[in-house]
């Protein structure tokens, strides 16, 4: 952990706050880059202690992901034993985009910004954790990119239950954490994005409880009371001071309060918001659903939201742009069926496909548009200008793994 937080960046305003953090922007004083810096309100007997927080534990567990909030450094300042942790400032969050809204948002953008969330989720599951408070609040958007944020609440999988009883926000808690004592599992992650789903595509949350009684009322007026074998189950698990005796009711079901989204979509939502954790969808068969088949067509090749890092003389030099001629050009090439080499054992954890492109690239090929708008070759930095020469001339390697490539020469 670091300790000259306030030497190195210069507070410029509060942009939100929580029960236990309040989140700045900053400005780095030497790159003039802006940033967000979660201060906790807690305070840390020293830096050890602080770095058994569960958010940093899990920001060493994960590897980078485009759909999760990047996490740049940690602070801790010695004197008050705060922590400040520093990250990619995004430009709102997802509340705030639906509290924003006046009409309700496209299905075809409330698809993509699912997708993404479903992918950064799949990400944090096969690491072995999952979230638990998944929220509008808790999901950032720049541009059309969705990152999923506050690890804070993490918990191991394979960890022994039972966990803690009051997780997650009770408007997307599904109902074996309403019902029981902490017998819970990843899969309440997914009821979470089925309600925020929902919220995307009709600008009102889908159950919004007053109480935890409330909660598990307005889930029944839709999905109607369980039946009694289901019960029987949630009663093995320890259920709370609750009554699980409810009255029989019919809910609604889900297809009137979505009348205008095309079947598949409404299916999908169906498969996220069912009531028994065993019949609900996991993450991994939520992300290689057919729902997303266009999308995952569409990013095939390379987007322009892609983050690429380029490599030479032996060292990492990151950089990240915007070139959509480039990107088409690298698509293109990609289609071409080049030779695929074969991946080291340690690199097939991660679904990595590393692509040898042997041909010669022409120098200035007529799919290179080399105008001068922004991303452009003309108005990239010096380093960009160095690749474009050595991919004339060289043979290169392609690595994808999601929305990262990274360019090898």
């Amino acid at each position: 952990m670091l300790s000259n937080f306030r030497t190195k960046y210069r507070v410029q305003c509060k942009i939100g706050e929580g029960s236990f953090s309040e989140v700045l922007k900053c400005i780095d004083r030497h790159s003039g880059i802006c940033i967000a810096a979660k201060q906790l309100k807690r305070s840390f007997r020293s830096a050890a202690q602080a770095e058994e927080m569960p958010e940093l534990i899990a920001m060493r567990k994960l590897t980078r992901h485009p759909n999760i909030l990047h996490m740049i450094e940690s602070h801790f300042d010695k004197e008050t034993g705060k922590v400040t942790l520093v990250f990619e400032l995004m430009d709102m969050s997802l509340y705030d985009l639906i509290r924003s809204r006046k009409k309700c948002i496209p299905e075809t953008k409330a698809k993509h910004y699912l997708f993404q969330i479903v992918k950064g989720i799949d990400h944090i599951h096969h690491h072995g954790i999952f979230h638990r408070d998944i929220k509008p609040e808790n999901i950032l958007i720049k541009g059309d990119v969705i990152k999923i944020s506050d690890l804070g609440s993490i918990k191991g999988i394979y960890t022994k239950q039972p966990y803690t009883e009051y997780i997650s926000t009770r408007w997307y808690r599904s109902p074996e954490c309403l019902l029981t004592t902490g017998f819970y599992g990843p899969k309440m992650d997914v009821w979470a994005i089925g309600c925020v789903f929902f919220e995307l595509l009709t600008l009102k949350p889908l159950f919004p409880g007053s109480s935890e009684v409330d909660q598990i009322a307005k889930i029944h007026s839709v999905l109607g009371t369980p039946n009694p074998r289901l019960l029987s189950k949630f009663k093995r698990h320890k259920p709370r001071n609750c009554n699980v005796n409810f009255p029989t009711k019919q809910g609604t079901g889900l297809n009137p309060l979505i009348p205008f989204i095309s079947d598949m979509g409404r299916e999908v939502l169906k498969q996220m918001i069912v009531y028994d954790p065993e019949s609900r969808i996991n993450i991994r068969r939520l992300v290689e659903h057919k729902y997303f088949d266009d999308l995952r067509e569409h990013n095939s090749g390379i987007s322009s939201n892609f983050s690429w890092t380029t490599i030479g003389s032996g060292s990492l030099n990151k950089t990240s742009w915007r070139n959509p001629a480039l990107l088409s050009f690298l698509t293109n090439e990609k289609r071409k069926k080049p030779k695929v080499t074969k991946v080291m054992p340690a690199q097939k954890k991660t679904s990595k496909e590393v692509v040898n492109v042997k041909e010669e690239i022409p120098r200035d090929p007529p799919s290179l548009n080399l105008g001068t708008g922004p991303g452009d070759w003309k108005t990239s930095n010096n380093s960009l200008m160095k690749l474009k020469e050595r991919l004339c001339s060289k043979t290169y390697q392609i690595l994808y793994l999601d929305n990262e490539c990274i360019i090898k020469l």
